[in-house]
């Protein structure tokens, strides 16, 4: 099959590309850059086909897309500073790239009769409770900018198409791009001693294994709202910091503190992202390896495990 894949150059993006061309699918990768601009090593496919396109030019979009003429379009891009989002001189940026960028996607999926893969969040509820959200849970109440305009791409898809996939993950991490991770490793060259958030809860996803799940789904019609983490257990920021530092070797001593104690941040966010994912085994999906397993293979590739 033919794909066309946006946001190549971020972390799911990279990844969903390489799998493709593991099973031998064509892959027509796209972002802003006049050129790929994510990492360049061994393991991104570069002999891929990569155009320029900036999805919040409609006409731009049924163009490109009408050119391609793909059988399934795995729409990654988004805006993700969630911070930023929060500043009103680029509120209508997100919105244009979150929302109506998503239905220029979905409006081209439609002309060329393509499936649709829209990547979401758990930032599209409101993080109360304890019980993990189901997919098929309609209670939104996103806590801020991003999450709103990512519950509004969803709609966006929802309502021009029937054949798509919107798959909410949370907590990603991968080789291209920035993450906590990323962020952990380097904070730990400096200091044996961080404070971490443990009242908010949820699960990593590894976009390495995410990829090979998305491609799973697009082989098939059984279409729908899907989560996707990691297996594993759910846990807490602190909770990951201290496998992450564990695995890697590193003795950096972790003080877990509230969200409120850490300190205000732009964007709020929620404390319950736990996701229901048994809707995937229902559906004859092989769910994602554990996290801890995740973290183990990701260590090993960024070379800081023991």
């Amino acid at each position: 099959m033919k794909y066309f894949v946006t946001g190549v150059a971020g972390q799911l993006g990279h990844d969903v590309m390489n799998e493709l061309n593991k099973r031998g699918h064509v892959g027509v990768g796209t972002d802003l850059a006049s050129e790929y601009a994510g990492i360049q090593d061994d393991s991104y496919v570069t002999t891929a086909a990569y155009v320029s396109l900036d999805i919040t030019n409609k006409n731009e979009v049924e163009k490109t897309i009408e050119k391609v003429n793909p059988d399934v379009i795995v729409h990654c891009a988004a805006w993700t500073a969630v911070d930023a989002a929060e500043d009103e001189d680029k509120q209508a940026k997100v919105r244009a790239i979150n929302v109506d960028g998503t239905q220029n996607i979905a409006n081209a999926a439609k002309k060329v009769n393509a499936k649709m893969v829209y990547l979401s969040t758990d930032y599209v509820f409101d993080g109360q409770g304890t019980e993990p959200w189901t997919p098929d849970n309609k209670d939104y109440a996103p806590l801020n900018i991003y999450g709103q305009t990512k519950l509004d791409g969803e709609l966006a898809v929802a309502n021009t198409l029937e054949k798509y996939f919107i798959v909410r993950i949370a907590w990603v991490f991968g080789i291209n791009g920035a993450n906590f991770i990323k962020t952990m490793l380097k904070l730990a060259e400096t200091h044996d001693e961080l404070t971490v958030v443990s009242d908010q809860i949820g699960t990593p996803t590894y976009t390495y294994d995410l990829a090979r799940l998305l491609v799973d789904m697009t082989e098939t019609d059984k279409y729908g709202y899907y989560h996707a983490t990691n297996e594993g257990g759910y846990i807490s920021w602190a909770d990951f910091a201290n496998e992450i530092f564990k695995q890697a070797g590193k003795n950096v001593k972790i003080t877990p503190v509230t969200t409120a104690e850490y300190g205000s941040s732009k964007a709020t966010r929620p404390y319950n992202s736990r996701l229901d994912k048994s809707k995937l085994v229902e559906n004859g999906f092989e769910p994602l390896p554990t996290w801890q397993n995740a973290l183990r293979r990701y260590l090993d590739i960024l070379g800081n495990r023991r």
